[in-house]
Protein backbone atom coordinates (compact mmCIF):
# COMPACT_ATOMS: atom_id res chain seq x y z
CA UNK A 1 0.00 0.00 0.00
CA UNK A 2 3.01 2.30 0.25
CA UNK A 3 2.53 3.43 -3.34
CA UNK A 4 -0.69 5.20 -2.47
CA UNK A 5 0.32 6.89 0.77
CA UNK A 6 3.76 8.16 -0.24
CA UNK A 7 4.10 11.89 -0.44
CA UNK A 8 0.56 12.86 0.49
CA UNK A 9 1.32 16.56 0.97
CA UNK A 10 -1.45 18.41 -0.85
CA UNK A 11 -1.10 21.40 -3.11
CA UNK A 12 -2.87 23.42 -0.43
CA UNK A 13 -0.26 22.35 2.09
CA UNK A 14 2.51 23.35 -0.26
CA UNK A 15 0.92 26.77 -0.66
CA UNK A 16 1.48 27.21 3.07
CA UNK A 17 5.04 25.97 2.80
CA UNK A 18 5.74 28.26 -0.12
CA UNK A 19 4.65 31.27 1.89
CA UNK A 20 7.30 30.62 4.52
CA UNK A 21 10.84 31.97 4.49
CA UNK A 22 12.98 30.60 1.68
CA UNK A 23 16.70 30.25 1.42
CA UNK A 24 19.15 29.42 -1.35
CA UNK A 25 19.43 25.82 -0.12
CA UNK A 26 15.73 24.91 -0.43
CA UNK A 27 13.74 23.97 -3.54
CA UNK A 28 10.13 23.18 -4.28
CA UNK A 29 9.58 20.87 -7.23
CA UNK A 30 6.03 20.86 -8.62
CA UNK A 31 5.62 17.59 -10.47
CA UNK A 32 3.16 15.26 -12.14
CA UNK A 33 0.79 13.08 -10.18
CA UNK A 34 2.43 9.65 -10.47
CA UNK A 35 6.01 10.84 -9.95
CA UNK A 36 6.09 10.51 -6.16
CA UNK A 37 8.29 7.42 -5.86
CA UNK A 38 10.68 8.65 -8.54
CA UNK A 39 11.36 11.98 -6.90
CA UNK A 40 11.69 10.58 -3.39
CA UNK A 41 14.71 8.71 -4.78
CA UNK A 42 15.96 11.58 -6.94
CA UNK A 43 15.79 14.05 -4.06
CA UNK A 44 17.60 11.69 -1.69
CA UNK A 45 20.42 11.16 -4.20
CA UNK A 46 20.65 14.88 -5.00
CA UNK A 47 20.71 15.91 -1.33
CA UNK A 48 23.51 13.39 -0.70
CA UNK A 49 25.63 15.34 -3.17
CA UNK A 50 24.54 18.71 -1.78
CA UNK A 51 24.61 18.52 2.04
CA UNK A 52 22.18 20.90 3.69
CA UNK A 53 19.91 21.14 0.66
CA UNK A 54 16.20 20.39 1.03
CA UNK A 55 13.90 19.54 -1.86
CA UNK A 56 10.16 19.60 -1.18
CA UNK A 57 7.61 18.10 -3.55
CA UNK A 58 4.13 18.94 -4.78
CA UNK A 59 2.27 16.35 -6.89
CA UNK A 60 -0.94 16.71 -8.90
CA UNK A 61 -2.12 16.69 -12.48
CA UNK A 62 0.27 18.99 -14.32
CA UNK A 63 -2.44 21.28 -15.68
CA UNK A 64 -3.65 21.77 -12.11
CA UNK A 65 -0.05 22.34 -10.99
CA UNK A 66 0.51 24.98 -13.66
CA UNK A 67 -2.59 26.86 -12.57
CA UNK A 68 -1.53 26.59 -8.91
CA UNK A 69 1.87 28.12 -9.71
CA UNK A 70 0.20 30.94 -11.62
CA UNK A 71 -1.93 31.53 -8.53
CA UNK A 72 1.04 31.64 -6.15
CA UNK A 73 2.43 28.17 -5.47
CA UNK A 74 6.13 28.94 -4.98
CA UNK A 75 7.69 26.21 -7.10
CA UNK A 76 11.33 26.80 -8.07
CA UNK A 77 11.27 24.05 -10.69
CA UNK A 78 8.68 22.02 -12.54
CA UNK A 79 9.07 18.43 -13.71
CA UNK A 80 5.96 18.00 -15.81
CA UNK A 81 4.71 15.52 -18.39
CA UNK A 82 3.34 17.90 -20.98
CA UNK A 83 4.87 20.78 -22.90
CA UNK A 84 1.67 22.82 -23.00
CA UNK A 85 1.58 23.14 -19.21
CA UNK A 86 5.03 24.73 -19.18
CA UNK A 87 4.06 26.95 -22.12
CA UNK A 88 1.14 28.11 -19.96
CA UNK A 89 3.68 29.30 -17.39
CA UNK A 90 5.64 31.05 -20.16
CA UNK A 91 2.51 33.04 -21.02
CA UNK A 92 2.24 33.99 -17.35
CA UNK A 93 5.85 35.33 -17.45
CA UNK A 94 6.97 32.75 -14.91
CA UNK A 95 9.18 30.63 -17.19
CA UNK A 96 11.62 31.73 -19.90
CA UNK A 97 10.29 31.53 -23.46
CA UNK A 98 13.34 29.49 -24.55
CA UNK A 99 13.12 27.00 -21.69
CA UNK A 100 13.53 24.00 -24.01
CA UNK A 101 17.02 25.22 -24.87
CA UNK A 102 18.13 25.28 -21.24
CA UNK A 103 18.59 21.49 -21.02
CA UNK A 104 19.31 18.63 -23.47
CA UNK A 105 16.70 16.74 -25.48
CA UNK A 106 14.32 19.70 -25.55
CA UNK A 107 14.45 19.74 -21.74
CA UNK A 108 13.02 16.22 -21.47
CA UNK A 109 15.46 14.02 -19.50
CA UNK A 110 13.46 10.79 -19.95
CA UNK A 111 10.30 9.58 -21.68
CA UNK A 112 7.47 7.08 -21.46
CA UNK A 113 4.23 6.17 -23.26
CA UNK A 114 0.60 5.36 -22.49
CA UNK A 115 0.38 1.67 -21.58
CA UNK A 116 -2.32 -0.69 -20.28
CA UNK A 117 -2.68 -2.53 -17.00
CA UNK A 118 -5.23 -5.36 -16.76
CA UNK A 119 -6.23 -7.78 -14.05
CA UNK A 120 -4.51 -11.15 -13.73
CA UNK A 121 -5.31 -13.49 -16.59
CA UNK A 122 -6.53 -10.55 -18.71
CA UNK A 123 -10.15 -11.77 -18.46
CA UNK A 124 -11.41 -9.33 -21.11
CA UNK A 125 -8.55 -10.27 -23.51
CA UNK A 126 -7.49 -6.64 -23.97
CA UNK A 127 -4.57 -6.35 -26.39
CA UNK A 128 -4.88 -3.06 -28.24
CA UNK A 129 -6.71 0.26 -28.45
CA UNK A 130 -9.53 -1.27 -30.47
CA UNK A 131 -10.52 -3.42 -27.47
CA UNK A 132 -11.13 -0.35 -25.33
CA UNK A 133 -14.29 0.70 -27.18
CA UNK A 134 -16.09 -2.62 -26.75
CA UNK A 135 -19.38 -2.49 -24.85
CA UNK A 136 -18.14 -4.99 -22.24
CA UNK A 137 -14.98 -3.05 -21.28
CA UNK A 138 -14.67 -0.36 -18.60
CA UNK A 139 -11.63 1.88 -19.00
CA UNK A 140 -9.93 3.89 -16.25
CA UNK A 141 -7.84 7.00 -16.90
CA UNK A 142 -7.98 10.47 -15.35
CA UNK A 143 -9.65 13.64 -16.54
CA UNK A 144 -7.82 15.08 -19.56
CA UNK A 145 -8.92 18.55 -18.46
CA UNK A 146 -6.66 18.33 -15.40
CA UNK A 147 -4.13 15.59 -16.15
CA UNK A 148 -1.27 15.60 -18.64
CA UNK A 149 -1.19 11.83 -18.22
CA UNK A 150 -4.76 11.61 -19.54
CA UNK A 151 -4.09 14.03 -22.37
CA UNK A 152 -1.41 11.66 -23.63
CA UNK A 153 -3.98 8.85 -23.44
CA UNK A 154 -6.43 10.94 -25.46
CA UNK A 155 -3.76 11.81 -28.05
CA UNK A 156 -2.43 8.24 -28.27
CA UNK A 157 -5.94 6.86 -28.82
CA UNK A 158 -6.61 9.56 -31.41
CA UNK A 159 -3.34 8.77 -33.21
CA UNK A 160 -4.27 5.08 -33.30
CA UNK A 161 -7.71 5.90 -34.67
CA UNK A 162 -6.29 8.20 -37.34
CA UNK A 163 -4.24 5.28 -38.64
CA UNK A 164 -6.99 2.69 -38.24
CA UNK A 165 -9.59 4.80 -40.06
CA UNK A 166 -7.18 6.29 -42.60
CA UNK A 167 -7.78 9.85 -41.45
CA UNK A 168 -11.60 9.70 -41.50
CA UNK A 169 -12.23 12.36 -38.85
CA UNK A 170 -15.87 11.37 -38.30
CA UNK A 171 -14.84 7.81 -37.46
CA UNK A 172 -11.97 9.05 -35.29
CA UNK A 173 -14.35 11.22 -33.27
CA UNK A 174 -16.79 8.30 -32.95
CA UNK A 175 -13.97 6.07 -31.68
CA UNK A 176 -12.83 8.58 -29.05
CA UNK A 177 -16.42 9.22 -27.97
CA UNK A 178 -16.94 5.49 -27.42
CA UNK A 179 -13.70 5.35 -25.44
CA UNK A 180 -14.76 8.24 -23.20
CA UNK A 181 -18.19 6.71 -22.70
CA UNK A 182 -16.49 3.56 -21.37
CA UNK A 183 -14.85 5.53 -18.54
CA UNK A 184 -17.08 5.30 -15.43
CA UNK A 185 -15.04 7.76 -13.32
CA UNK A 186 -12.77 10.62 -14.36
CA UNK A 187 -10.33 11.25 -11.49
CA UNK A 188 -8.34 14.47 -11.44
CA UNK A 189 -4.90 12.85 -11.68
CA UNK A 190 -3.05 9.69 -12.59
CA UNK A 191 -2.49 8.41 -9.06
CA UNK A 192 -6.17 8.81 -8.18
CA UNK A 193 -7.03 6.79 -11.30
CA UNK A 194 -4.58 4.12 -10.18
CA UNK A 195 -6.30 4.00 -6.79
CA UNK A 196 -9.69 3.65 -8.47
CA UNK A 197 -8.46 0.68 -10.51
CA UNK A 198 -6.24 -1.06 -7.97
CA UNK A 199 -7.86 -0.39 -4.60
CA UNK A 200 -11.48 0.24 -5.49
CA UNK A 201 -11.32 -2.51 -8.13
CA UNK A 202 -13.29 -0.49 -10.67
CA UNK A 203 -12.69 -1.05 -14.37
CA UNK A 204 -11.17 -3.71 -16.63
CA UNK A 205 -8.13 -1.77 -17.81
CA UNK A 206 -6.10 1.17 -16.53
CA UNK A 207 -4.38 3.43 -19.05
CA UNK A 208 -1.45 5.34 -17.63
CA UNK A 209 2.24 5.89 -18.20
CA UNK A 210 4.28 2.75 -18.69
CA UNK A 211 6.29 3.68 -15.61
CA UNK A 212 3.14 3.49 -13.49
CA UNK A 213 1.95 0.19 -14.97
CA UNK A 214 5.40 -1.29 -14.36
CA UNK A 215 5.46 -0.01 -10.79
CA UNK A 216 2.04 -1.43 -9.92
CA UNK A 217 2.83 -4.82 -11.44
CA UNK A 218 6.15 -4.92 -9.60
CA UNK A 219 4.58 -4.03 -6.26
CA UNK A 220 1.55 -6.31 -6.45
CA UNK A 221 2.90 -9.14 -8.59
CA UNK A 222 1.84 -10.83 -11.81
CA UNK A 223 -0.77 -12.81 -9.88
CA UNK A 224 -2.70 -9.54 -9.44
CA UNK A 225 -2.04 -7.48 -12.56
CA UNK A 226 -0.56 -7.79 -16.02
CA UNK A 227 1.00 -5.10 -18.16
CA UNK A 228 -0.17 -4.89 -21.78
CA UNK A 229 1.82 -2.94 -24.37
CA UNK A 230 -0.37 -1.91 -27.33
CA UNK A 231 0.83 -2.21 -30.92
CA UNK A 232 1.42 1.52 -31.13
CA UNK A 233 1.49 4.39 -28.66
CA UNK A 234 2.55 8.01 -28.37
CA UNK A 235 5.92 9.31 -27.21
CA UNK A 236 5.32 10.96 -23.83
CA UNK A 237 8.09 13.37 -22.95
CA UNK A 238 8.65 14.71 -19.44
CA UNK A 239 9.69 18.36 -19.81
CA UNK A 240 11.46 20.19 -17.02
CA UNK A 241 12.02 23.89 -16.43
CA UNK A 242 13.16 26.44 -13.91
CA UNK A 243 10.35 28.73 -12.77
CA UNK A 244 12.61 31.71 -13.31
CA UNK A 245 10.52 34.34 -11.59
CA UNK A 246 10.09 32.27 -8.42
CA UNK A 247 13.66 30.95 -8.32
CA UNK A 248 14.99 34.48 -8.78
CA UNK A 249 12.87 35.68 -5.86
CA UNK A 250 14.06 32.75 -3.71
CA UNK A 251 17.69 33.10 -4.73
CA UNK A 252 17.70 29.48 -5.95
CA UNK A 253 18.47 29.84 -9.67
CA UNK A 254 21.85 28.07 -9.47
CA UNK A 255 20.53 25.30 -7.24
CA UNK A 256 17.48 24.83 -9.46
CA UNK A 257 19.71 24.38 -12.51
CA UNK A 258 21.94 21.91 -10.66
CA UNK A 259 18.87 19.94 -9.62
CA UNK A 260 17.51 19.61 -13.15
CA UNK A 261 21.01 18.91 -14.50
CA UNK A 262 21.19 15.96 -12.08
CA UNK A 263 18.31 14.27 -13.92
CA UNK A 264 20.62 13.94 -16.95
CA UNK A 265 23.55 12.42 -15.08
CA UNK A 266 24.15 8.65 -15.22
CA UNK A 267 22.91 8.39 -11.63
CA UNK A 268 19.77 10.38 -12.33
CA UNK A 269 19.10 8.40 -15.50
CA UNK A 270 19.58 5.13 -13.63
CA UNK A 271 17.04 6.19 -10.99
CA UNK A 272 14.57 7.04 -13.75
CA UNK A 273 15.08 3.67 -15.47
CA UNK A 274 14.63 1.78 -12.21
CA UNK A 275 11.31 3.58 -11.85
CA UNK A 276 10.08 2.46 -15.26
CA UNK A 277 10.98 5.52 -17.32
CA UNK A 278 12.94 5.18 -20.54
CA UNK A 279 16.36 6.80 -20.20
CA UNK A 280 17.97 9.15 -22.72
CA UNK A 281 21.50 8.11 -21.74
CA UNK A 282 22.54 5.39 -24.20
CA UNK A 283 24.53 3.40 -21.65
CA UNK A 284 21.72 3.40 -19.10
CA UNK A 285 19.15 2.59 -21.78
CA UNK A 286 21.23 -0.40 -22.89
CA UNK A 287 21.54 -1.59 -19.29
CA UNK A 288 17.74 -1.74 -18.90
CA UNK A 289 16.81 -2.68 -22.47
CA UNK A 290 15.34 -6.05 -21.47
CA UNK A 291 12.90 -4.33 -19.13
CA UNK A 292 11.21 -2.30 -21.86
CA UNK A 293 9.28 -3.98 -24.69
CA UNK A 294 9.78 -2.71 -28.23
CA UNK A 295 6.91 -0.57 -29.47
CA UNK A 296 6.24 1.71 -32.39
CA UNK A 297 6.04 5.21 -30.98
CA UNK A 298 4.30 8.05 -32.80
CA UNK A 299 5.03 11.68 -31.95
CA UNK A 300 2.89 14.74 -31.42
CA UNK A 301 4.88 16.47 -34.16
CA UNK A 302 4.35 13.78 -36.78
CA UNK A 303 0.68 13.03 -36.06
CA UNK A 304 -0.68 16.38 -34.91
CA UNK A 305 1.75 18.98 -36.23
CA UNK A 306 3.27 19.94 -32.89
CA UNK A 307 2.12 21.09 -29.47
CA UNK A 308 1.02 24.58 -30.59
CA UNK A 309 -1.38 23.04 -33.08
CA UNK A 310 -2.57 20.47 -30.53
CA UNK A 311 -3.29 23.23 -28.04
CA UNK A 312 -5.33 25.24 -30.54
CA UNK A 313 -7.22 22.37 -32.19
CA UNK A 314 -7.67 19.93 -29.30
CA UNK A 315 -7.17 21.53 -25.90
CA UNK A 316 -8.42 25.11 -26.31
CA UNK A 317 -11.92 25.94 -25.10
CA UNK A 318 -14.41 24.50 -27.55
CA UNK A 319 -11.73 22.37 -29.22
CA UNK A 320 -11.91 18.72 -30.21
CA UNK A 321 -11.35 17.50 -26.66
CA UNK A 322 -14.24 19.60 -25.39
CA UNK A 323 -16.45 18.35 -28.20
CA UNK A 324 -15.66 14.73 -27.38
CA UNK A 325 -15.48 14.99 -23.60
CA UNK A 326 -18.70 16.98 -23.47
CA UNK A 327 -20.54 14.32 -25.43
CA UNK A 328 -20.16 11.59 -22.79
Amino acid sequence: MKRFFLGLATVAGLFLASSQAWSADKLLNASYDVGRELFVQVNKAFAAKHPGVTVDQSHAGTSAQARAIAEGLGADVVTFNQVTDIDFLVKKDLVSADWQKDFPDNASPFYSLPSFLVRAGNPKHIKDWSDLVRDDVQVIFPNPKTSGNARYTYLAATAYAKEAFKGDEAKVKEFITKLFNNVPIFDTGGRAATTTFVQREIGDVLITFESETRGIRKEYGDDKFEQVTPTVSLLAEFPVAIVDKVADEHGTLDLAKSYLDFLYTPEGQDIAARNGLRARDATVAAKYKADFPDIRLLTVEDVFGGWDKVQKEHFAAGGLLDQTYGSR
